[in-house]
């Protein structure tokens, strides 16, 4: 699967959400950050396939907000009380609360290396920012497992696919905690 069609899924996602936008100012606030990391990724995606301009300085931005909105400011955006409906969090995530938090904080640390990456951004898009036309750092598959290399240092990963990998967290953490809001 392409990963823009991920991230078209993640940005449909996120619509969704934030059309289901209930009187809750926490809820309110999270809705938003979600479409926010939508935007970003849509933005980084976009580059790297070639269908926007690449922009250091928009890849810094965009990568930044995704540090900001994910880690521990995701997981405060969901305290107990706002999960289950009206809103699209799941009341599971209370059920596995530290699966939901380890997930988050896994994002959060591909996030802070992506924009770490993104600071040190050259003018164009360079090889080294790309995925090899290979497997999948070692053998991996995006779809599949994570790849070891990438798990056991991100840095060392790619830009390229560090979005590639945090596209795949925030598939996985909708799936089990993300409920469709009518």
């Amino acid at each position: 699967m392409k990963w823009t069609a991920v991230v078209m899924l993640s940005l449909a996602c996120a619509s969704a959400v934030v059309a289901a936008a209930g009187p809750d100012p926490i809820v309110a606030t999270r809705q938003s950050s979600m479409k926010e990391m939508a935007a970003a990724a849509k933005t980084i995606a976009g580059m790297f396939d070639g269908k926007l301009a690449y922009d250091a300085a928009a890849f810094k931005a965009a990568a930044g907000t995704l540090r900001a909105r994910t880690g521990p400011a995701l997981i405060a955006e969901f305290p107990s009380a706002t999960l289950g409906a009206p809103s699209g969090a799941r009341l599971e995530i209370d059920q596995a609360r530290s699966e939901f938090e380890a997930l988050a904080r896994h994002i959060g640390t591909l996030a802070s290396t992506l924009a770490a990456k993104a600071e040190r951004a050259p003018a164009s898009i360079t090889d080294d920012m790309r995925m090899d036309s290979g497997p999948a750092m070692g053998g991996g598959s995006l779809l599949g497992k994570r790849p070891a290399a990438a798990e056991a240092d991100p840095a060392k990963a790619p830009a390229e696919h560090l979005l590639h990998l945090i596209l795949q967290d925030c598939s996985s953490c909708h799936s089990k905690f993300r409920q469709k809001v009518l």
